[in-house]
């Protein structure tokens, strides 16, 4: 995609007071960017940082994550074997709170990008207003599901499973909250439950796995604390809600695929990123209730709503406070779209030729030349 959107991409001349002058806006490269990385998509998140960095112009500094630092090199051999000039791209793996802050407090980085915590995100954020340099930062989320009564249903269904289950529910763009309107509340939940009943756990190199196990065992112990402190506080577990068990299950970080319901806005489960197979529905009474509730958040990537009146979706297009809106589709976002959030989500963006121009800088050349 970059590749071949960099070649549409120019500078600008624009007029001055006098007619023998002229402006030229370039946008030049920065020059050294350093880019962090997460865990659960190691190659495409690598190679979101990596395209747009090369294609402006810039050499990069990769940080994988602990956890995955393996694609993140294998990515650099293929660089090295397609031709790709040494030093324009180095992989530097390490424990984030050493290399990490090394990277950004470093005098040659120019812009750090960063896919992450809301932690670490801050401390990044820190570090580089010492040194007043730019920062992208896409951080965590919590994402809304809205399904309104004359919604089609069964799509709705499909979506808010699809959305929440991608990738066992580690994406930062995930499904978190589902919320559904009052008069299909009984309905709609019947048909996740049966969805997430049917799905298949197992080894995810198998083509008919539907859910594989989590990234670690810190991971999996995250989710079973929100889920217990849901359930103490008065959920109730529709389906799910344990670690499966026997064979392969006792030897890896699994949790079945979770629906909670009777779960109040002010939980856990509704207010942190829980980056797992888990899914609490709440019901709601009309449409400002329904904003109110997928607004009370600190986070703000994406929102997903499901209804067929076009001047609701509309509005709440405008009222749901994220970077991204999906109505009547789930995710993920497209290439050429702009992905940012608001809020803890963080500042800054990917993808895009929005995402494209945080990689320059722009310089103005004023001119002058003789009228005769």
């Amino acid at each position: 995609f970059f590749a071949g959107i960099i070649t549409t991409q120019g500078g600008e001349v624009l007029p001055l007071s006098s007619p023998s002058q002229e402006m030229w806006l370039r946008r030049e490269p920065i020059g050294v960017v350093a880019g962090i990385i997460p865990w659960n998509f190691p190659l495409a998140l690598a190679a979101r940082k990596l395209a747009p960095a090369l294609v402006t112009g810039n050499a990069i500094v990769l940080k994988p994550a602990e956890l995955t630092p393996l694609s993140a090199l294998a990515i650099a051999e293929l660089a090295i074997e397609a031709g790709v000039p040494e030093g324009l791209l180095s992989v530097l793996p390490g424990r984030g709170a050493v290399i990490g802050t090394a990277l950004v407090q470093n005098p040659a980085i120019g812009f750090v990008t960063m896919t992450g915590s809301v932690r670490a995100g801050r401390s990044i954020l820190h570090n580089a207003a010492d040194r007043i340099i730019p920062v992208s930062l896409e951080l965590g989320g919590k994402a809304p599901f809205i399904v309104f009564a004359d919604a089609d249903l069964d799509a709705a269904a499909e979506a808010a499973i699809a959305t929440r289950m991608m990738n066992n529910g580690q994406a930062c763009v995930a499904n978190e909250r589902t919320y559904v309107e009052r008069s299909v509340f009984d309905e709609f939940t019947a048909r996740m439950a049966a969805r997430l009943e049917s799905m298949v756990i197992g080894d995810p190199a198998d083509e008919a796995t539907q859910a594989g196990p989590k990234a670690s065992n810190a991971e999996l112990l995250n989710v079973e604390r929100i889920v217990g402190a849901a359930v103490d506080a008065g959920a109730r577990i529709v389906t799910g809600g344990e670690r499966p068990s026997g064979g392969a299950f006792d030897r890896g970080y699994w949790y079945r695929p979770t629906l909670l319901a009777d779960v109040s806005n002010d939980s856990p489960v509704l207010q942190e990123e829980v980056f797992g197979p888990v899914l609490p529905v709440v019901a709601f009474d009309g449409e400002e209730q329904a904003v109110a509730m997928a607004n009370d958040t600190v986070y703000g990537l994406s929102s997903y709503l499901y209804t067929e009146n076009f001047s609701r979706a509309m509005r709440m297009s405008h009222s749901l406070r994220s970077g991204e809106v999906f109505i009547n589709r789930g995710g993920p976002e497209e290439m050429n779209g702009f992905h940012g959030g608001w809020g803890e989500s963080g500042l800054g963006g990917d993808d895009g030729t929005h995402g494209l121009e945080l990689y320059r800088r722009k310089k103005s050349v004023y001119a002058a030349w003789s009228a005769s």
